[in-house]
Formats: C-alpha cells, sequence, structure tokens
C-alpha cells in the first residue's frame, strides 16, 4: 500500500471504493471538494477519485487543512500497522509518540530517546508521514480531548489538561479545527444511548468505558488465554469474562479491564491521574497486539502447507504482548526452565515483599508489580531459586535500573536481543521471547522453545533448533505469529479463552 511517503493512489482509490476496513489507519482519503478527511471504510458514498488526495496520517490531514469527517471518525482507525512491524528511526518514534513522550518530554526529549537529533527526527517524519513529531502529538492530543469530551461529564477545563493542552484556548482552537465544532458542539452531539458511551461492565464511580478497534479477524483464545494463564496474583486476574491488571504510568496508576467483543475490545480503565490516558490506551493496544494486520499475517503463513491448515482453522491469531517490558523481562528470567505455575509463585513472591500496594475498588488487585529500582535492593539471598538464576536476576534488575538496557517502545530490536544475549543466564529461549512479547519484534522466533520444536515434530517439521530455525525462514517477516499457531496444537490453558 505504501513505501514512505508513496502511496499507490490506484490502490488507495481502489480501497476507498470498497469501503475496506482493512486499510483504516494505513491512510487517509482527503477531500478536496469537502475539506474532510475520512478512513477508506467511510459508509457515505465515495468521492470521485479526481477529488480525492491521500495521506499517511491524520496529522498530514490536519496540517494540509482537512478536518476529520463526522461520520466515519477517523481519527478512531486502528494505529497503522506499519509502526508495530518496523524497528526503524520513524517507527520507534511513532511508538514513542503513541506513548506520550512528546507531551511529557518535548521533541528533545523524543530525540535523545532515540539517540538522534531533533532536527533528524523531524525530517524523517515529515518526510515519511507529512508531519512533524509535534503536529503528530497534537493529533493525539485531539483524539483524547474527543474520547473524553464525548465518554466522560467532565468540565472542559479538565479534559483540556487531561489530554495534554498547555491551555484552555490551545484545547478550544484544536477541537474546532479538526473536528469543525467546538468541545460543547461535541458533547451536545451525543445521544445519552450511544454504545461508546454505554458502560460493558458493572461499573465503578470514576471509570472511563471505551471501545478499542481491531482490524478483523480477531481470534481471542491465545490472546486472552496466555494473559489470563499466566496471570501474576495481585497485578493480573481474570474475572467476569475479563482480564484486569495494574498499570504503573508516568503520572500515577491504574487499573484496566479488557474484554472481547465481536468487533472491539471492551476497555475500562480507572487512572489516578487522566493525564494518563491516552498512554494507558496505548499500552493496552500493543499489549493486544491491536495494530496489527492480521490479513498480511495469515496470507504469508497460509501460503506455508504445513501451517494453512492451522491458519483456517482459527484465523487473526495475535502475539500477546505486555503493558510493561521491564516486568516482562523479570517474569522471563523467573520463567526460565520452570513451569508457568512456578513462575506465577516465584512472582506473586516479588510482588507481596516489593510491590507497591493499591486500593481496588473492585478487589482482587493489591499491587503494581515492582519497579527494577525496588527489585535491585533485593536481597539475593532471599531469592528461592538456583543460584545461577539469582546472578542472572540480580544482573537483569541492575541493568535496568541504572538505564544499562532501555526495553521501552523506542529500543531496537537486533541490538537489545544482542545486549540481553550479553548478560549472565541469557540464552536464545529467554532473548527472544523478551524480544517478541516485550519488544514487540513480530519476526522474533522460539525455536528452542519446548512447546514449538513438539509441535513441529508433529506437523512432520524439523525439531532441531538449527534446522527448525532454517525451515521458518519462509514465515519471515511474521514468524512470532508462526509460534502462536504452533503454541494452538497443544492442549495448554494458554491457547483457550478462559470460561
Amino acid at each position: 500500500m505504501q513505501t514512505g511517503t508513496h502511496l499507490d493512489r490506484e490502490h488507495c482509490v481502489r480501497a476507498v471504493q470498497s469501503k475496506d476496513a482493512r486499510f483504516d489507519g494505513w491512510f487517509f482519503t482527503a477531500v478536496l471538494t469537502t475539506r474532510i478527511y475520512c478512513r477508506p471504510s467511510c459508509p457515505v458514498v465515495p468521492p470521485k477519485p479526481r477529488n480525492m488526495t491521500f495521506y499517511p496520517s491524520a496529522a498530514a490531514c490536519q496540517q494540509a487543512g482537512f478536518r476529520a469527517c463526522k461520520r466515519c471518525r477517523p481519527d478512531t482507525s486502528p494505529g497503522s500497522p506499519e509502526w508495530n512491524r518496523r524497528a526503524d528511526l520513524v517507527a520507534r518514534a511513532m511508538r514513542l509518540i503513541a506513548d506520550g513522550v512528546v507531551d511529557r518530554e518535548g521533541v528533545p526529549g523524543l530525540a535523545a530517546r532515540l539517540g538522534y537529533s531533533a532536527r533528524q527526527v523531524e525530517r524523517q517524519l515529515l518526510a515519511e508521514l507529512g508531519a512533524g513529531p509535534l503536529a503528530l502529538a497534537r493529533a493525539q492530543r485531539a483524539q483524547t480531548a474527543r474520547l473524553l469530551v464525548e465518554t466522560t461529564p467532565l468540565p472542559m477545563s479538565e479534559i483540556a489538561f487531561a489530554a495534554g493542552f498547555a491551555s484552555i484556548r490551545a484545547f478550544n482552537d484544536t477541537v474546532r479545527e479538526v473536528f469543525a465544532l467546538s468541545p460543547s458542539e461535541l458533547r451536545a452531539r451525543v445521544p445519552s444511548s450511544r454504545a461508546a458511551g454505554t458502560p460493558e461492565f458493572p461499573g465503578t464511580p470514576g471509570t472511563l468505558t471505551l471501545r478499542l478497534p481491531f482490524r478483523a479477524p480477531l481470534n481471542p483464545d491465545n490472546l486472552f488465554g496466555h494473559l489470563a494463564a499466566t496471570a501474576v496474583p495481585g497485578v493480573e486476574e481474570w474475572r467476569d469474562g475479563a482480564y484486569r491488571r495494574t498499570l504503573r504510568l508516568p503520572y500515577g496508576h491504574g487499573i484496566v479491564a479488557l474484554a472481547p467483543r465481536p468487533d472491539h475490545i471492551a476497555c475500562r480503565l480507572t487512572l489516578s491521574d487522566l493525564r494518563d490516558l491516552t498512554v494507558a490506551t496505548s499500552r493496552c493496544r500493543r499489549m493486544l497486539d491491536l495494530d496489527a494486520d492480521p490479513v498480511a499475517v495469515d496470507d504469508r503463513l497460509r501460503a506455508d502447507p504445513v501451517l494453512a491448515p492451522l491458519v483456517d482453522r482459527a484465523p487473526g491469531r495475535r502475539v500477546p504482548r505486555t503493558v510493561d517490558e521491564a516486568e516482562f523481562a523479570v517474569r522471563a528470567v523467573l520463567g526460565q526452565q520452570v513451569s508457568t505455575a512456578a513462575a506465577r509463585t516465584h512472582a506473586a513472591r516479588l510482588v507481596t515483599a516489593h510491590g507497591k500496594p493499591l486500593d481496588d475498588p473492585e478487589g482482587g488487585l493489591t499491587h503494581l508489580f515492582p519497579a527494577p529500582d525496588a527489585l535491585a535492593a533485593v536481597d539475593p539471598a532471599s531469592l528461592a531459586m538456583p543460584r545461577t538464576r539469582r546472578t542472572t536476576f540480580t544482573t537483569l534488575v541492575g541493568a535496568l535500573a541504572d538505564g544499562r538496557l532501555r526495553l521501552g517502545v523506542e529500543a531496537d530490536w537486533a541490538e537489545t536481543r544482542a545486549r540481553l544475549l550479553d548478560l549472565p543466564g541469557f540464552g536464545p529461549w529467554t532473548a527472544d521471547v523478551i524480544a517478541m512479547r516485550a519488544l514487540g519484534d513480530p519476526d522474533a522466533f522460539l525455536a528452542t522453545d519446548l512447546g514449538v520444536r513438539r509441535a513441529a515434530r508433529e506437523l512432520g517439521l524439523p525439531a532441531t533448533p538449527g534446522a527448525l530455525t532454517a525451515r521458518a525462514e519462509v514465515w519471515r517477516p511474521w514468524r512470532a505469529y508462526a509460534v502462536q499457531y504452533l503454541w494452538a496444537t497443544d492442549g495448554h490453558p494458554i491457547n483457550f479463552l478462559p470460561a
């Protein structure tokens, strides 16, 4: 569909004319006659091709003077799959912007995290997306503001600062420019029965109920099954058809409940500081891999006759990821060479002893997972694990605490994997599972995983790591998704949606 800023006009026109929702978020259609921009699947009659122009981002549309369509709400499209399948500067910058870094640290902070100058970052984003980091962050603030206006009774002044605006005036001006309506007019348009504002969970006062969109198909079995089966008591739980967990966020903490629905993920957030809304939503989307392009993934894997029956049986598998990369790395070490139940037990002990307590109005969740600096102070002798794994644990948390190892969304996948392998006690399995589920590398492959090797043997694939890795070359760049289909041949609880 696109390479850099070069959108294939013919393919874009066809996608708009067929109202193909698979391309929502990939690009945006701006209509020259109405000065409105839409998602490809907009339900209105498509404009004539000569009146269409295409942009790779909503921010670029807004900078060009187009306003968001009131029918298709393009600002609520799933994110572009590009930013989760690439590890170059632009993709890493986009992940950081989604995580709110520009709002908190400015463009210099964004550039410093990426290891480039602010001018280089600006130039590359403009070249590929038609908008710089400030414009991209502004578009994100507008989306957050609209969400709060339409789904909460908060005063506009509170919404302005919660969405990241520096002033009420900037909030009002941006909303009017992007949506062609004032904030009050946006709120007045929302009927009381509107689904987006209707709670999908039993309510707790002070919570926000959202819908997280995705590209179909989505198979929730392994996604929620994995999260529920590996849930750490006190930090995570499965309750009443929803996965619930605590969140450590830049301005405070939160509790989220996520439940699969036929056409969206129901999300309920309770936040100690509303300024964390954008970050919390972004991290939940990332954990559930909601910006993936399942059609592209499945088409590639289905081309292999060995995987085709697995894909056809249950298409749309996602890679279960994490809301906290450092937490996942610690849990990966705790899970080395032990069962899922034993890993949960080890993690629960750390949480009880060193996690920050919090209050869950619904009960069940009690702590935030300990931060690396808290774990760095743990007495190794208190850890109920072999001496060599204690060394692995203490080295990891020490490197995370002092910044020698960074696993955030800005991490370069190949470089970070190499650094992990340099740590004592880190073999290919630990490095690859962190690459797959924490770093988000869609091509990470667990060739040494027991479940993967067992599935390979049953399917007639090579079962030795070297031979299996060579055979898996045909699954690139989606080998992490191939792992999900291989795991699904097993009867382990991670492969089934909890009752």
